[in-house]
């Protein structure tokens, strides 16, 4: 009867394995980052999955409890007793059958699970996560190094909660309050909680008013599509500041290549920090470092080698930059598509063929096209996806109703004023333990999409957020597994309050979950089990209404973060920004489009004869022969504009031209004829970045090895 905890466990599994594969880059993630991460989001999914179950087995035992036939020698002691009356009703000898939950549980199955599960998942997000995120973080050499300098900043991270459970403990102590080893775990998982508490009732307070509010502004296509642009200015803005930030550390980490010789012992640290600089980005740096006349500084370049602790803070620095660099460029790519899109969306909207077109189409395979096709896209995108999002925004608005006023009244007994109190005690009444089950999974998912939803699109100063198409760092994945860890035993533990299925809430003694048994209470401190744990989730209404009015959004624009405001000339500033922007990368791709198109008319046989195609093509190559133009002639006069990692450079030439003119019959590429000329003797091959790809991830491996992968490639 367990195969629902089965089920349970093989979604946490494949829904953490999707999520892990959508935002993390499993090919160059360390083994340990990809396996802790994954542990920590299936736990956190797997305890979401199962309160259910356990809320039922709890009900269906407490049935039990109540209608458990009573002995008669019991009966015959009560009897005898002179102040004992009896009922029929107290004196029901035959049991009353109690339906059994679907998807009934061994009763010695939850203890032991949730004991693996809570404490495993406590020991990652408190000891080895921390420990694994300093450890990337650090800029040392040797694996000592690294582990000395993720100690020393745990340590300082740790000193506090040391310091605050010892004050707690010096508290007990004075009481006269006896500890043993089960009251110190007790504590130690209530304080846990209470930290998880307090960051879940901010989060939720966003959440419960940003979800609904999202989902109404999204099916309104002019705000979607103003916002759309404002993103895109910051990000733009944000992708600027990256590279320029790109541009001054690799000219420091130049100045220091160049400063230690060869054969001095501190160059293979120099090598480990060049072997993370893409190719594109050397070259880059090299050439602004000859054009600044060799030092950074003015002057002549420095002689002096720097010092161990001097390579480990530029190391830092690299690989810092680095990941934001790699962020921003893949965020701004995606926000463009995005544009793109809203843009097609308010095209096709009053189009009589009721067929959606693109101005930039893709590739779609064979079942896309059967699935969704042009016109199914058009009935989705421009006439049902609206009211849609407009009905689910009402349902949410009214789940974030729900919440709320439970909140504020669950700890309230008789009468019951908690709406999901009320909805398990009559679904109990009649013993239907499929409506428990649904209604609580249902609640404990749109607790869990508000919770992590707002885990999703949270920055720390961008250095912490979660990015789409393989574009997160493992700081990023392993920070998000730590908050999954700390937040879903209190969100759980929280919604078993205002279900009325936690006796130190509602003050009666009752039979509890075995989650709640193994999480245990905090009863040597009064102010944190009968104040802070009762009151303090009323504080949401505060976040709620903060959050509906935007005070947080109107503060941060008032300090100078530019926040998506209506009606403020800043925004609209931001938005006209946006717009431009986007015109100038429909401009690059349409220019790249065209150039596409010309190289495939010059491809085809009735276009130019081959010979004088391919006398063409070597005399712009070589620069000879009048009006050949050159390469630029050769290959479309298209010259794209700077746009991040692949193409800030001063050459003129168009790279991707290049490749596709090979794909496309052309005999040789300009690499391909110095080689053939120049490589036998020199024992040396040359090639440009995208000419191709095998070819330039080989020399890539060839001249700085393979990229590093994380935890210990460096050492």
């Amino acid at each position: 009867m367990a195969y629902l905890l089965t089920f349970g466990v093989i979604g946490s599994l494949f829904l953490a394995s999707l999520m892990l594969y959508r935002y993390g880059n499993i090919p160059r993630q360390h083994i340990l980052v990809t396996l802790s991460v994954l542990t920590a989001w299936c736990f956190s999914f797997l305890i979401v999955f199962t309160i259910p179950l356990d809320v039922t087995s709890t009900l269906y035992r407490q049935c039990e409890e109540k209608h458990k036939p009573i002995p008669e020698s019991e009966l015959g002691n009560k009897d005898n007793g002179s102040n004992i009356t009896t009922t029929p009703a107290s004196n029901n000898i035959h049991p009353v059958e109690c339906q059994e939950p679907w998807g009934m549980v061994p009763a010695s199955v939850f203890p032991n699970l949730w004991r693996i599960i809570y404490w495993s998942s406590q020991f990652l997000t408190w000891l080895i996560m921390p420990l694994m995120q300093s450890y990337l973080k650090a800029g040392d050499f040797t694996i000592k190094g690294k582990l000395k300098s993720a100690l020393i900043e745990n340590a300082i991270y740790y000193g506090s909660y040391l310091f605050i459970c010892g004050v707690l403990l010096i508290y007990i102590a004075v009481k006269g309050v006896s500890l043993d080893w089960q009251k110190l775990k007790a504590i130690a998982s209530s304080a846990s909680n209470t930290w998880g508490l307090f960051l879940l009732v901010l989060l939720l307070g966003y959440a419960l008013v940003e979800v609904p509010r999202s989902l109404w502004n999204n099916a309104k296509p002019g705000f979607t599509l103003q916002y759309a642009y404002f993103k895109a200015a910051k990000l733009s803005t944000d992708k600027a500041e990256a590279e320029e930030h790109v541009d001054d550390v690799l000219e420091s980490l130049q100045c220091i290549s160049r400063a230690v010789p060869n054969n001095h012992e501190l160059r293979p640290c120099v090598e480990t920090i060049m072997r993370k600089v893409p190719i594109e980005l050397q070259e880059r740096a090299s050439r602004n470092f000859a054009r600044s006349g060799g030092s950074s500084m003015g002057g002549t370049t420095s002689t002096i080698v720097p010092s161990e602790k001097a390579l480990v803070r530029i190391h830092k620095q690299v690989i810092k930059s680095l990941q934001t660099l790699q962020r921003t460029e893949a965020l701004w790519s995606v926000q463009v598509n995005t544009v793109l899109h809203l843009e097609d969306v308010a095209r096709n909207v009053h189009s009589a063929e009721r067929r959606f077109k693109t101005e930039f189409p893709r590739q779609r395979s064979q079942l896309e096209r059967v699935c969704y096709s042009a016109t199914i896209q058009w009935y989705w995108e421009c006439l049902l996806k609206a009211p849609f999002l407009k009905a689910l925004c009402v349902v949410t608005a009214t789940m974030s109703a729900m919440v709320v006023w439970s909140e504020l009244t669950f700890f309230c007994r008789r009468p019951v004023l908690s709406i999901f109190a009320n909805v398990i005690n009559v679904a109990n009444s009649n013993n239907d333990f499929f409506t428990i089950e649904l209604f609580s999974m249902i609640v404990l998912c749109y607790f869990f999409y508000c919770t992590y939803s707002t885990i999703l699109r949270i920055r720390f100063l961008n250095l912490y957020y979660l990015a789409p198409h393989h574009q997160t760092n493992e700081h990023s994945l392993i920070f998000s597994g730590m908050l999954l860890c700390r937040l879903t035993p209190p969100m759980c533990l929280n919604f078993l309050g205002l279900i009325h299925m936690d006796s130190h809430i509602i003050q009666k003694r009752i039979m509890e979950t075995y989650y709640t048994q193994i999480m245990g209470h905090m009863d040597v401190i009064g102010i944190i089990s009968n104040g802070f744990n009762i009151y303090f989730p009323m504080c949401m209404l505060a976040f709620c209404l903060a959050t509906w009015f935007s005070l947080g959004s109107r503060a941060l624009n008032a300090m100078g973060f530019q926040q998506f405001l209506q009606h403020e000339t800043i925004a609209t500033e931001l938005v006209q920004e946006g717009k431009d922007l986007i015109a100038r990368e429909k401009r690059r791709r349409q220019r790249a489009e065209e150039a596409i198109a010309r190289r495939r008319d010059f491809s085809r046989p009735d276009a130019l004869p081959s010979h004088d195609y391919i006398g063409k093509y070597r005399g712009g190559a070589t620069g000879g022969g009048p009006g050949s133009g050159g390469v630029a002639a050769a290959f479309g006069s298209s010259r794209t504009p700077a746009d991040g990692l692949l193409r800030d450079g001063d050459v003129g030439y168009d790279y991707a031209a290049v490749a596709s003119s090979s794909a496309l019959g052309v005999p040789r590429s300009l690499s391909e004829e110095i080689n053939e000329r120049f490589g036998v003797s020199t024992q040396m091959q040359v090639g440009f970045r995208g000419a191709n790809e095998q070819d330039d991830e080989e020399n890539e491996r060839r001249i700085v090895g393979p990229p590093p992968r994380g935890l210990f490639d460096d050492v």
